[in-house]
């Protein structure tokens, strides 16, 4: 577990909070991109210590083939976010909403990440787990062509549900806060720029 008040990476990143950035999307150059380099450059300017993750420029199979019936090795670059992800105090997850959901890169992360015995963990055959990744928190920057209200209301809001409580939750990792950026599609320049703005703000507020 990490203690939320022991900062610090290695003496050459400094002594600030531990963050790990994903990037949960498979489109290089999107707003997301652009909202992930905010939130960092805001953190950083904290004097917070970033690194990143870029799911679409990792090597791995998204598909975890036998569920749990079955061990699938993990490929170099999921090892080494596994590694990320415990050195982390602060997880920043920056991803699209496609089709109400979570992109099938992220989920397939997911999957092939945070598996039994490293987030979580069953206690025999009840239905009881272990939460272990319990210390972390969380920020979610979520890009949306849908409204937020239209999602919210007349959706449910699926996507959210499914990161805070199914996925985070579960493994002990406390979201803190949960940022839309939407609609994208008929968004201006000018409004794109104040989302960059508002991302950099939410960097400084690690």
């Amino acid at each position: 577990m990490v203690e939320a008040v022991k900062h610090g990476a290695t003496p050459l990143e400094g002594d600030g909070k531990r963050i790990l950035l994903i990037l949960g999307t498979p489109k290089g150059g999107s707003l997301c991109h652009a909202l992930g380099d905010a939130f960092a450059q805001g953190a950083r300017s904290e004097g917070h210590v970033v690194r990143l993750l870029k799911l679409g420029e990792m090597q791995f199979d998204p598909v975890l083939r036998q569920g749990y019936d079955q061990s699938q090795n993990l490929e170099p670059d999921l090892l080494e976010a596994q590694r990320q992800i415990h050195w982390a105090e602060h997880l920043v997850f920056v991803y699209p909403v496609w089709w109400g959901g979570l992109p099938a890169l992220l989920k397939g992360f997911f999957d092939r990440v945070f598996l039994p015995g490293f987030a979580f963990r069953y206690r025999g055959q009840s239905h009881a787990w272990d939460k272990l990744l319990t210390g972390r928190t969380a920020d979610l920057l979520v890009t949306l062509d849908t409204p937020p209200w239209y999602f919210r209301w007349i959706y449910g809001a699926p996507a959210h549900r499914q990161m805070v409580r199914t996925i985070l939750g579960f493994c002990g990792i406390k979201t803190r806060r949960l940022t839309e950026f939407s609609p994208v599609r008929p968004s201006s320049e000018e409004q794109r720029q104040t989302w960059l703005r508002k991302a950099e703000l939410l960097g400084t507020r690690c």
